[in-house]
């Protein structure tokens, strides 16, 4: 289970320097902005259960979901605001995951 791993997309902004070039960026601003109205849906495990049997699986598939569209955010976040190399946790390729976020 990857859910809750990605650090959240304001906390994540919040961690890159603003001293950075980048940090003042129209595009840097735009991304910021997205990462501030991040809402993401409450997904409870004890309501999964109550669905029946693959209301868990629901449960986790869309916790994975969750995982996944906070690590793009942080990751073009990064590209946008940071002059610093893309950390590892974030070297993702985005087609890839687009691609599971339509299956």
């Amino acid at each position: 289970m990857v859910a809750g791993c990605t650090t959240a997309p304001a906390d994540y902004a919040a961690s890159l320097s603003n001293q950075d070039p980048k940090w003042q960026s129209p595009e840097c601003e735009e991304i910021r902005a997205q990462a501030l109205n991040y809402k993401e849906r409450n997904l409870n495990w004890a309501a999964g259960a109550l669905i029946g049997p693959y209301g868990l699986a629901l449960v986790a598939a869309g916790k994975e979901h969750q995982e996944k569209q906070r690590k793009l955010l942080a990751r073009e976040m990064h590209i946008r605001c940071s002059s610093l190399p893309l950390p590892k946790n974030l070297q993702i390729d985005p087609s890839t995951a687009q691609k599971s976020r339509l299956s």
